[in-house]
């Protein structure tokens, strides 16, 4: 386990959606967790483009001074769907290499709002955490309730004795960018013991690790 006094956040994938959303609240919050990671020196890794609210956080992190990788399949690349990518690209093929490659080379997930999309990215890194297939911190920025009928669902389950308490623990959840990295700095995770001990393969030839690391 890791204390709150000896835990930094070097990388954020960041999870959100390719259009803006109704409200202007949303593209506010975009703006305002990409410049405090910024301030921070906290590298990103999206998936690529620069459309909606994933463009606006990468373009603003990009132009704070810190590095920037997107993670993109290359049919998206071919078909010109989701615009030129901010910062270093990497090309993969397929979705679940995108996954792969954005959870290696992140520490931390913060979801903002988004779509089928951003809500497969949040729970796949949810179950992953679970399985102890990688060791990331996970947050969501629940910007104006947006996520309060799908935290009440996942409430429910655990009630239902679908999700246990300490996986429900793996969720941080925040209203503001500086919340949301306060709580993710000072989280302890707590893997479950049946599962700790599993080893998971990987096949290194499909990933490639940047350096994000900045000289201070």
């Amino acid at each position: 386990m890791e204390s709150s006094s000896s835990r930094r956040i070097n990388c954020v994938a960041v999870f959100c959606g390719a259009n803006l959303g109704k409200d202007s609240c949303f593209l506010e919050a975009a703006d305002n967790l990409s410049k405090f990671l910024a301030e921070k020196y906290i590298n990103l890794v999206y998936w690529g483009g620069s459309f909606g609210l994933m463009g606006c956080v990468a373009g603003s992190v990009y132009l704070g001074g810190v590095r920037v990788l997107g993670v993109i399949p290359k049919p998206l690349v071919v078909r010109k769907i989701t615009g030129q990518t901010i910062g270093d690209e990497l090309r993969v093929s397929n979705m679940q290499d995108k996954m792969v490659n954005m959870m290696h080379n992140a520490d931390t997930f913060i979801t903002l709002p988004g779509g089928f999309g951003t809500l497969e990215e949040l729970f796949q890194v949810i179950s992953w955490a679970q399985l102890n297939i990688h060791r990331g911190f996970i947050g969501i920025l629940n910007v104006n309730g947006f996520f309060d009928g799908l935290l009440s669902f996942i409430d429910y389950a655990v009630e239902k004795d679908f999700i246990s308490p300490s996986a429900r623990r793996i969720i941080i959840c925040a209203t503001t960018p500086s919340e949301v990295i306060d709580k993710l700095q000072a989280f302890v995770a707590e893997p479950d013991p049946k599962l700790v001990h599993v080893v998971w393969s990987e096949d290194r030839s499909k990933k490639r690790k940047l350096d994000l690391s900045l000289t201070l």
